[in-house]
């Protein structure tokens, strides 16, 4: 929530629509022929022109809505990067919010300029300003509302997409722990299973050189127990990737900590976290945590990074930065794409800033309430 803007902002806002006028209608137009034009091919360069310049129109009212009234005025425009010019058309064409702008311009061309128009006439033509000074962000909340009604999604359309992305992540999440169990299965596998196996084998041989070879045998048993230390080491190995002791010990300050530690260059760890994570989501955030350090060190070519562990507002918030080159895409890389499919079974997001030449700085937010803390831990790790 933020200030709803005063008299003096609000009649800016108003001048500015008034100017927008013009702009609104010329794209109106290039879209309403690019529409019609478009089943002979034709009209398809005009499309291309004509609706971003009016999703543009319509982006800087929904900024002005959105300073007005105090609060966010979201777009919800289906993703269209990456796409080619005809898939771009085809998406514009079946998201619901291309007719609602179309909708919102002859709106915004009669009641939304009339209103404009009230708000700019009240401050130049009333003599004392008083009638402007308490009218004026009156006149403009109504229009700013009248704005929200058609540029933002409805209820309705909310409940769509939202059915479409937990569908979406539903899935992801069903093959992200598919490809979990055959990483546990195979790590058994080769790993544990196969030593445990090499043991079972050594002491069949022990027990078979014990009367004939007392001394053979012995070594053969001091072979298995190493192999046993083995297995366990490849057990615990199997058990950290599943769910860390250091998590459930320390929580995820202490488990971040703990990671920051194994870095080989200085990693600032910085928590305020008050409690803890339900289980599930502290995992997942270590985990992206933890492969985000990992690229640090790989890729990054770094000479510190830090990771800032916050609470605010019903929202767990991990920011992960370094000072390296930079250039970090989320779409590529398994690493990314892992996180994003992790975050996505708990609503939570992925940010990431990595301009060329640094820095980078990648922000994790997962919606959660914190439990009573089990640990306190705020520290600096250099």
């Amino acid at each position: 929530m933020r200030t709803p803007a005063g008299p003096w902002t609000v009649t800016g806002f108003a001048a500015c629509q008034l100017l927008l006028l013009v702009p609104t209608v010329v794209a109106f137009v290039l879209v309403g022929v690019g529409g019609l034009l478009a089943l002979v091919t034709v009209g398809v360069p005009i499309l291309v022109l004509g609706l971003p310049a009016l999703r543009w129109i319509a982006e800087r009212h929904r900024s002005m809505a959105a300073r007005t009234l105090g609060h966010e005025v979201p777009a919800g425009y289906l993703p269209t990067s990456g796409l080619g010019t005809l898939a771009r058309v085809r998406t514009w064409a079946v998201d619901p919010m291309t007719w609602r702008d179309l909708l919102w311009v002859l709106v915004s061309l009669t009641a939304g300029f009339a209103l404009a128009l009230l708000t700019v006439l009240l401050l130049l033509l009333v003599v004392t300003g008083a009638i402007w000074w308490y009218g004026a962000p009156h006149v403009m909340r109504l229009r700013a509302t009248l704005d929200r009604t058609f540029l933002t999604r409805g209820h309705t359309e909310q409940l769509e997409q939202r059915v479409v992305d937990l569908t979406v992540s539903r899935a992801d999440t069903v093959d992200h722990n598919a490809a979990e169990l055959r990483r546990i299965e195979r790590d058994l596998h080769d790993g544990a299973q196969a030593r445990l196996v090499a043991v079972g084998m050594t002491l069949g041989l022990a027990d078979d050189l014990f009367e004939r070879d007392p001394e053979a045998a012995l070594r053969l048993v001091a072979e298995a127990r190493d192999t046993t230390g083995a297995a366990l080491a490849d057990l615990r190995a199997v058990v950290r990737g599943i769910h860390p002791p250091v998590l459930a010990d320390r929580g995820l300050a202490g488990a971040v900590e703990a990671l920051a530690l194994d870095m080989a260059l200085p990693v600032t760890v910085l928590s305020d976290l008050e409690g803890r994570p339900p289980e599930p989501v502290e995992s997942a955030v270590y985990f992206a945590v933890a492969e985000c350090l990992a690229n640090v060190g790989k890729h990054a070519g770094a000479s510190r990074a830090w990771v800032d562990l916050r609470h605010d507002s019903g929202v767990l918030r991990a920011s992960v930065g370094d000072d390296g080159r930079g250039g970090a895409d989320a779409r590529h890389g398994t690493g990314m794409l892992g996180i994003m499919r992790r975050l996505s079974a708990f609503d939570g997001t992925m940010v990431v800033s990595s301009p060329d030449r640094g820095p980078t700085l990648i922000t994790l937010e997962i919606p959660c309430a914190l439990s009573s803390p089990r640990t306190t831990l705020s520290s600096a790790t250099d």
